[in-house]
């Protein structure tokens, strides 16, 4: 096993120095990505309404949806974005805000549209498979005569570019 002489240890210890002062320097001057800087929001129409909806794409993001948040803005919702079109089912455990949530086809044609309790465990599923959900402040739908058959438009900007 070689020996390391003073010289050297010194000459180490300086470079160890210098590498753990550049790796801070790097992670200080790093730009910090948003939180949702994977995620993006984006505006969705109902008719002459406008949702602005985090996308959750990601499976972690889906998994975590709007849980621990204590109020959701009007007019903001979530959408859940799923690779194949398929039956889709949601729970409200750990959620804290009553929710109305709307099963979207491919095209954005809601399918069908479930009110959902906070911190409930019970299922809300899609009728037939479904290519997107859509969390809104619960009665969201109902107060503005939206329903099942009706059309979400813009929810193809939640695709990720190819």
């Amino acid at each position: 096993m070689p020996r390391i002489g003073p010289c050297s240890k010194i000459l180490l210890t300086r470079t160890g120095r210098v590498l753990r002062a550049s790796v801070a320097l790097i992670l200080l001057l790093a730009p910090v990505p948003a939180v949702h800087a994977e995620e993006p929001e984006i505006a969705l129409n109902a008719g002459l309404y406008v949702i602005r909806a985090e996308v959750a794409r990601a499976p972690m993001t889906r998994a975590r949806g709007l849980m621990y948040r204590k109020a959701m803005p009007a007019n903001h919702g979530m959408l859940f974005v799923f690779a194949e079109a398929e039956r889709q089912c949601f729970w409200m455990k750990n959620t804290l805000i009553p929710l109305s949530i709307a099963f979207l086809d491919d095209q954005g044609g809601i399918v069908n549209i479930a009110d959902m309790q906070p911190q409930s465990e019970g299922n809300h599923c899609s009728e037939r498979p479904v290519r997107y959900a859509l969390e809104m402040n619960q009665g969201w739908f109902a107060t503005r005569n939206i329903r099942a058959g009706f059309k979400i438009s813009g929810v193809e900007k939640a695709q990720r570019p190819q």
